[in-house]
């Protein structure tokens, strides 16, 4: 399953009647507008292709000046990359469960992580 967030953009002018038939479509779901013409609708899809097919269904609506996908979630994404997560040394320990406790005591802070070397860090310590 993929859902996907929709800004769809409008005139003011055709604003409400953008939003009355996109309420009316059976391609999304819709959550609210501003004043401006920007309105926010998701999708859902069992895939890539058929979130597309809904999005086209949008942009075919008239006086939809643009429908751009703004952010996607995918279940079996997900599951990809949660089976490489479980199945491998990339998370780190101390990030696994509270088997292993951290003195906050031994934790030095610099101001600036960007200049921190984290690995050397992780790997000097007993954790």
């Amino acid at each position: 399953m993929n859902i996907s967030s929709i800004v769809v953009k409008t005139t003011p002018k055709y604003l409400d009647e953008v939003v009355d038939n996109l309420k009316k479509c059976e391609a999304c779901d819709y959550h609210f507008h501003d004043e401006k013409g920007h309105i926010i609708v998701t999708i859902e899809g069992e895939d890539v292709s058929e979130e597309l097919s809904k999005l086209r269904v949008i942009e075919a609506i008239p006086h939809v000046v643009t429908a751009d996908m703004q952010m996607s979630y995918s279940e079996d994404e997900l599951d990809r990359h949660m089976k490489v997560l479980e199945s491998s040394e990339a998370v780190p320990k101390v990030l696994q469960g509270d088997t292993t406790k951290i003195d906050p005591a031994t934790v030095v802070y610099n101001g600036d992580l960007k200049k921190k070397d984290i690995y050397e860090f992780a790997k000097n310590s007993k954790v």
